[in-house]
């Protein structure tokens, strides 16, 4: 069962840290859901233009733990709250192409101008500067053009990979919440803020870094049938059972894979001739017939738990119901939404418990009330 800090009286590690989110999609939000989860007070700037449509959807799972601020921007008022916001924070996240915010009024120079010590997260597909900058794209892009997605492809196929998960979430929401922890840890002994300029491209790039040492060593190879972990090998893949579901497999290292030809009973396989890939097309061919011999779940209760290398390929839904998921408590209920649970995992100041997402303009009352308190508490005589 995992423990959230709803018994903790912590509020999670990050409790204290105060974020202003100017909301926008993908990857700024994640960034902001990572730190709530972990205890930080995330105020997203909500457009109040879009109060009405936002309450016809369901609360969104990546603003549970924030708050929601609805303020009009092109109002002195609602300037005058979003900057009362920024300099009551200590960091800021925003996710819009370059120059856009410098348009509001609202850039990196003007808001370290009035909080010299906030540390300003943008976080974009093609980085702040570039021929590129500018450009329109998305997590499919972003990934092409590090040479990333070229690593995903099997002879003679197109290259493939999960949608918004490699660019968006891991090269540029997760990059985006670690930049802004350094420099938030610098900013405490330096007493100056920066700018974290988070590009998806650069992200990507950076967790591809031991596929370069692999190919810097020769054990990556750039053509696909030659390379092990572009699906061309018998023991690195994914194999369709006679069910019509498929698993997978992943035995790379020697003794994982002698292990494996013992369990598929291919005894007159030499384990010795595993990274010959001459004789890989055959043997696939081999140990797919095999696979197709029996559903997923006989697979499972022959596999699973090995030093095979082995995961049956499960649905979103059926990830949620997997023993081990269920026992980590790796999925949770929001109020009748599942989803994923906070991480990492701490041990003494856990991640808040998840509660469901901020409605826009939610809390817009109760924010302006605590801003009027403090400028009221500023004004007042010592």
């Amino acid at each position: 069962m995992t423990t959230f800090s709803s018994q903790n009286p912590s509020g999670g590690p990050l409790h204290g840290l105060r974020i202003v989110e100017f909301a926008g999609i993908g990857p700024g939000p994640f960034a902001g859901m990572m730190l709530a989860d972990m205890g930080a007070d995330v105020i997203v700037i909500d457009r109040a233009a879009d109060v009405a449509a936002a309450a016809r959807y369901p609360r969104a799972a990546m603003n549970r733990g924030k708050r929601s601020v609805a303020l009009d921007l092109k109002s002195d008022a609602g300037r005058d709250a979003a900057w009362a916001l920024i300099e009551s924070s200590d960091a800021l996240i925003e996710g819009f192409r370059p120059s856009v915010m410098e348009r509001l009024g609202f850039g990196p120079d003007a808001a370290l101008a009035r909080q010299p010590r906030l540390v300003y997260g943008r976080v974009t597909g093609w980085g702040q500067t570039g021929p590129l900058a500018q450009a329109a794209g998305h997590d499919i892009n972003y990934v092409a053009l590090t040479g990333v997605l070229s690593t995903s492809c099997r002879p003679g196929q197109a290259p493939v990979i999960p949608p918004t998960i490699v660019g968006d979430m891991a090269g540029g929401a997760m990059f985006l919440a670690f930049g802004l922890l350094c420099a938030l840890h610098e900013a405490r002994n330096s007493g100056c803020g920066q700018v974290v300029d988070a590009a998806m491209i650069d992200g990507v790039a950076a967790m591809s870094g031991l596929v370069h040492q692999m190919r810097g060593n020769g054990f990556w190879r750039d053509e696909p049938e030659r390379n092990l972990f572009a699906n061309s090998s018998p023991f690195y893949e994914v194999f369709e059972c006679a069910d019509g579901h498929h698993i997978t497999l992943g035995a790379i290292e020697p003794q994982f894979y002698a292990e494996l030809l013992k369990r598929l009973e291919l005894a007159d396989v030499d384990p010795a001739s595993q990274y010959d890939h001459r004789a890989w097309p055959a043997l696939k061919a081999r140990v797919a017939a095999q696979i197709k011999t029996r559903s997923r779940a006989q697979w499972q209760t022959l596999l699973e738990g090995s030093d095979v290398c082995f995961a049956p390929v499960l649905s979103l839904a059926e990830a949620g119901e997997h023993p081990h998921n269920v026992a980590r408590g790796m999925f949770v209920d929001v109020a009748g939404q599942h989803q994923p649970a906070p991480a990492p995992r701490l041990s003494r100041t856990p991640a808040r418990a998840p509660t469901p997402g901020a409605l826009c303009g939610e809390h817009t009352a109760e924010i302006l009330a605590e801003l009027a308190a403090n400028t009221a508490r500023s004004a007042s005589p010592a």
